[in-house]
């Protein structure tokens, strides 16, 4: 073994990530999904792997080719796997013995098909697709209709969205095929997407979810509704209370189990475990007096195909197994159905980002990161009810780290404004010697309401591996640290989170003597970036900033943002008519105080943070001389740092690592 190196931006091409793990029904193996990069053709591969339990052994690939294969789904007796891939060009359906041979194709629809959920007897799938308001599965593509370009009539509010662009008419609808003759029955209609999560024990029922309200653009509810197969019609659940999903029915049939909340804080609300009980239909949260977020909130760059689970229950249908993020950590718990004490599962630190439980044989899948540990499966094993071993079952990244070291982050506490303790962890840079001043990055996460934690971040390794301390903060608003924590931020941008933040650095400057204090430099992403744009306009102390995708004006983000008249009445508390208040809490506004030399990235299909908001910064930081550059990643959305184009996400981190360097 050479001399160890730092991360470099190059070897995000060869870096994987597993995900989504499912056990066999017997318990006794496992498929998962292994993402890899092509750098020659600088697309991502998505392949099923196979893995046998019960002795040493190694995963076996079960798909190959190019394109993506994911959500794999286990037929009742464990013959066949049901999955989804785009091989063909679009997202469909495909079926795979477990004795070998090529998949065989379900479904071919024009829009694809998604999120296969078989049939207590295994005969049948249900499944999304998306179809026009006039159309049903049955129809033929007219394919000089569909590259014919006509102008987009919009008449709501909520007419793109980040992810899927600009809407264009597709309502997400369910259907059932037959996985031996192939037949067809598409069971919802209308204009309202319909979400499908499971099918009831009995094969009568499947749970779904939608928004039946007639004013779609002033309600933020998401319904729950058992769709009664036979007659196709829709029986209430949730009843309009709030947003609920994450689905799953018991085995014995009767109780629905599901995350969500009332709405009590807006998006800032934490979700909590909820339990129907079908027959009684009582209604009620078993996790209402514990103030921990339900889900995994946790900030990563590098979990592709990252699945979160809801409830996974126990053979006897009286408890269930759930993930749950808290204190930087995502960790496993389980609750009885009478909403007794929530017992910790697994809480040894790290990012739980997916698992799949056999209860008959007390056993658990994980797929774990932690800051110096990419990407694995590990096997889980209980003994009386707790945990008695933890078994590594992949290393999918052992060869390329045999090369490389990384940097293990420092833990750290302090007392933010008000007095509120703020949590995070600083990172020292690779090759660290003692006496050495180093240049300091303080990385701030997006969202708000979501949460650094104990998991590999890319970008962090290699700022590290270039020299630089690395201080990452949770910063009031961030999910983690109870819901009055999370709340804390709404109303209050560039207030108490501003002030949490300067605590920060300054708690480092005390505590870290290699820290060089007139080589600071700050970053971050979304609400991050907005937070970047904050800071420079309000403080001299760093001498390099990197915005990314980020809010500049309240007043415009409002009408463009693919969230905005919502997301800025429930953060900034102002909608359109109050523009000294969405000014007030706008970067643009102190945008003259900025001295900071600061480099704007910024995806040109970002609906969520549109580039308009990086343009009027850019503009008015050059008619003012300043120090600033702007960098446009053509085709890409809001995600690029996680799941853009490789070599886009590689030419972002080049940036950032080169505008710090030149300027610290």
């Amino acid at each position: 073994m050479g001399e160890l190196r730092g991360i470099q931006s190059e070897d995000l091409y060869q870096l994987k990530s597993v995900a989504n793990p499912q056990f066999a029904p017997d318990g006794k193996s496992c498929v998962y999904v292994q993402t890899t990069i092509d750098e020659e053709t600088d697309e991502y591969q998505a392949h099923l792997f196979f893995h046998t339990l019960e002795q040493e052994s190694e995963a076996v690939q079960w798909t190959f080719g190019k394109g993506r294969n994911h959500s794999p789904c286990w037929s009742p007796d464990g013959t066949n796997i049901a999955f989804v891939s785009n091989r063909s060009g679009k997202n469909q359906l495909y079926l795979l013995s477990v004795n070998g041979g090529e998949a065989r194709q379900l479904t071919s629809f024009p829009s694809g098909a998604s999120n296969p959920v078989w049939s207590p007897d295994g005969t049948k799938l249900a499944f999304n697709t998306s179809l026009k308001t006039d159309k049903t599965i049955f129809d033929e593509e007219d394919e000089k209709e569909e590259k014919k370009t006509v102008p987009l009539e919009v008449t709501k509010m909520k007419y793109k969205s980040d992810d899927g662009g600009f809407w264009q008419g597709d309502v997400k609808q369910v259907a059932l095929v037959d996985v031996k003759s192939g037949d067809l029955t598409q069971l919802t209609e209308g204009a309202q997407d319909v979400s499908l999560y499971c099918w009831s024990p009995d094969g009568n029922y499947l749970a779904v979810g939608a928004d039946f309200s007639k004013e779609t653009d002033s309600s933020f509810i998401h319904d729950v509704y058992l769709l009664d197969i036979a007659q196709k019609e829709f029986i209430p659940v949730t009843n309009g209370i709030g947003y609920f999903g994450s689905v799953t029915w018991s085995p014995d049939g009767n109780y629905l189990g599901m995350l969500g909340h009332k709405r009590e804080f807006e998006n800032a609300t934490h979700p909590k475990v909820w339990l129907y009980e079908v027959h009684s239909k009582k209604f009620s949260c078993l996790t209402r007096n514990w103030d921990v977020p339900v889900g995994d909130f946790t900030v990563g760059d590098f979990q592709q195909g990252a699945v979160s689970p809801g409830l996974l229950w126990s053979n006897d249908s009286k408890g269930f197994y759930f993930i749950a993020s808290e204190h930087g950590n995502t960790n496993i718990y389980f609750s009885d159905v009478s909403g007794g004490e929530i017992q910790p599962v697994y809480t040894d630190g790290g990012h739980v980002y997916g698992l799949s439980i056999n209860s008959a044989t007390q056993k658990a899948v994980i797929a774990l990161s932690k800051p110096t540990a990419i990407s694995d499966l590990y096997l889980l094993s209980r003994s009386g009810g707790k945990p008695s071993s933890l078994e590594k079952l992949t290393d999918v990244n052992g060869a390329i780290l045999q090369d490389i070291l990384l940097s293990k982050p420092e833990p750290v506490e302090f007392s933010g404004a008000d007095g509120k303790e703020v949590h995070g962890w600083m990172m020292k840079p690779i090759g660290f010697e003692e006496g050495k001043k180093y240049p300091l990055i303080l990385e701030i996460h997006g969202g708000p309401h979501a949460m650094y934690g104990n998991t590999y971040m890319n970008e962090f390794q290699l700022l590290a591996a270039k020299g630089f301390a690395v201080l990452y903060v949770n910063p009031r608003g961030s999910h983690g640290y109870g819901q009055e924590f999370v709340n804390a931020v709404r109303g209050d941008y560039g207030g108490g989170d501003y002030e949490d933040l300067m605590l920060a650095v300054d708690f480092a400057l005390e505590h870290y003597d290699f820290i060089d204090e007139n080589r600071l430099g700050v970053t971050g992403g979304s609400y991050g970036g907005f937070m970047t744009n904050w800071i420079v306009g309000h403080t001299n102390r760093f001498k390099a900033a990197v915005t990314q995708r980020s809010i500049s004006n309240w007043i415009s983000f409002y009408g463009v943002s693919d969230i905005g008249y919502y997301f800025t009445e429930w953060q900034i508390k102002a909608d359109f008519r109050d523009i000294q208040t969405l000014w007030k809490h706008s970067p643009l506004a102190y945008v003259e105080n900025v001295k900071t030399p600061l480099l704007i990235l910024h995806s040109e299909k970002d609906y969520r943070c549109p580039i308009e908001q990086a343009e009027q910064l850019f503009i008015a930081l050059k008619r003012l001389g300043q120090n600033t550059k702007l960098v446009r990643f053509p085709e890409e959305n809001h995600e690029l740092s996680r799941s853009g184009k490789p070599s886009l996400r590689k030419s972002r981190l080049d940036y950032i690592v080169n505008w710090f360097e030149e300027n610290l």
